[in-house]
């Protein structure tokens, strides 16, 4: 995984924590849902560049 793959799954991620808390900080579920979800999404492409290292060696 390159460290800017890296880099920006985290970005992604802690944008989705920010949405998930600022969400439940006004009580707005649609703005935690899509906060989960973007948290979701990065931890998928993380996943998927792991992948892709073990299969390199």
């Amino acid at each position: 995984m390159s460290t800017g793959d890296k880099i920006e799954n985290s970005g992604e991620k802690l944008k989705g924590a920010a949405k998930e808390a600022a969400g439940k900080a006004v009580g707005n579920e649609h703005l935690r849902a899509e906060g989960r979800a973007d948290q979701a999404e990065a931890d998928i492409k993380q996943a998927g560049e792991h992948a892709k290292d073990a299969l390199k060696g």
